[in-house]
């Protein structure tokens, strides 16, 4: 073949199209965005699931992060040992989300923005709620997938008895789109699906009744109620959220502003140190000295006001010219069976509830099968019990075990399972007592 007929000419903007669109695509699904049904990204799928694997559990001893990091990129997400561990960092971190997920033991950073330990210093191991997120993925609840090499299976999707999505949140830059959301409080979650499974057409209006608005985890006070509601009917909306503050007067007379929490996602360091930059600049004017007091037990930042000025004058300039004030643009968009779509609260609770429904039945339909099967078990070993001698001299006459196993089958129209399970019968079976036990055991199916 020439070398000229190898080549094939192609329409380079059709190409380009082509390729951008599949990129953006693989980016959408498999990376920026959460799933509606689990509230979470793949890598923070397999980050739980492979901790699930490893066994590192709440009543278990903490392990390195750099041993689960290993677990998950080696098993699961080969995209870089940073992307896992941050991913895992941040699930660890109770300024990020609202209910963390891993507790973490050692250096895993700060509201200050200070970076965590190198994985090899810091340990983990799964929270409480984690659990309940994972549990019953052993009984055929979700669809399992091949990992990237082929050689092992991960979930698609975690079988959560937590709506994760609502109450923890989620952020993400994909292509052309971006996901927001914010975390809520659990109580008023599940009170709002019970009141959305009693009552399929409740309104987003009662069910705002029930989740009266988004719970941050470092605190803060919501300005106005707009931003909120807009952001539940719609899935989109903006959210003004101001510091928690209090105006003091020390003994002189001095009036102090003690800062006690601060908006979700704002750096306190950066805070201080902007606001500081901005008294030197004269553009904000009346505070005289600003101290961190911060320490284990809580936040608190200490604005010292200075003797001619007024502190709610000097609260107002901050809450314009700093962080103090921020506001918070929610976008609830998620992969609704792998297509991304803007939800508004009821579609959220919607989706949870179907995903939910689908895990009950599975799990129920596994459990029937499992007690089936130990059932037809049982039946063989109670027909073996009720004849003991005949077994016995048919297994003692038989010269190999596929030999007695054929004669047991023929004998007392037995399937091959419950054959088997009469020749694997330990001798302490034969005891009164245990033969109860197994008639007992029969009987509760």
């Amino acid at each position: 073949m020439a070398e000229e007929e190898r080549i094939h000419k192609i329409n380079i903007e059709e190409e380009m199209k082509s390729a951008y669109i599949d990129y953006s695509m693989s980016v959408i699904v498999s990376r920026a965005l959460p799933d509606v049904r689990d509230g979470f990204k793949p890598v923070h799928r397999r980050v739980l699931f492979g901790m699930s694997e490893l066994g590192i559990t709440s009543n278990k001893s903490h392990k390195k992060s750099a041993r689960i990091v290993g677990e998950v990129l080696g098993k699961y997400h080969p995209h870089g040992d940073s992307s896992v561990y941050e991913a895992m960092v941040r699930m660890a971190q109770p300024w990020s989300l609202r209910y963390p997920l891993v507790d973490g033991q050692g250096n895993f950073g700060s509201v200050d923005g200070d970076s965590p330990a190198a994985m090899r210093y810091t340990e983990a191991r799964l929270q409480k709620i984690s659990e309940e997120i994972l549990r019953d993925l052993d009984k055929d609840t979700v669809d399992f997938q091949l990992n990237f090499d082929d050689t092992l299976k991960e979930p698609t999707v975690l079988p959560t008895r937590i709506p994760n999505l609502l109450v923890n949140g989620a952020s993400g830059i994909a292509v052309g789109m971006a996901t927001n959301m914010p975390p809520h409080n659990l109580t008023e979650t599940i009170d709002a699906i019970i009141a959305y499974i009693d009552n399929n057409d409740i309104e987003i209006e009662e069910l705002m009744q029930y989740i009266k608005a988004p719970d941050f985890p470092t605190g803060g006070i919501i300005y106005g109620y707009q931003g909120i509601k807009d952001a539940f009917e719609t899935g989109r909306g903006r959210i003004v959220i101001r510091s928690k503050v209090e105006i003091e007067a020390d003994s002189n007379g001095r009036e102090k502003i003690i800062v006690t929490e601060i908006p979700y996602q704002v750096n306190k360091a950066e805070l201080i140190k902007k606001t500081a930059d901005l008294v030197n600049d004269k553009k904000i004017e009346g505070i005289s000295n600003i101290n961190d007091e911060s320490d284990r037990t809580g936040m608190r930042i200490v604005y010292d006001i200075r003797k001619d000025a007024i502190a709610n004058v000097v609260l107002n300039k901050l809450y314009k010219y700093t962080q103090l004030q921020t506001s918070f643009n929610v976008n609830n968009i998620a992969l609704v069976k792998g297509r991304p779509k803007t939800l508004n609260l009821k579609q959220l609770i919607q989706n949870f509830v179907s995903h939910r429904h689908e895990i009950v039945i599975r799990r129920t339909k596994y459990e029937l099968d499992q007690a089936e099967k130990k059932a037809h078990v049982l039946e063989g070993l109670l027909i073996a019990l009720d004849h003991l001698d005949e077994v016995i001299a048919l297994i003692r006459a038989s010269r190999t075990p596929d030999e007695a196993k054929e004669g047991l089958m023929n004998k007392f129209e037995l399937s091959e399972i419950q054959a088997k399970a009469i020749l694997d019968m330990r001798l302490q079976k034969l005891t009164g007592l245990e033969r109860d036990k197994v008639k007992e055991e029969y009987n509760r199916f």
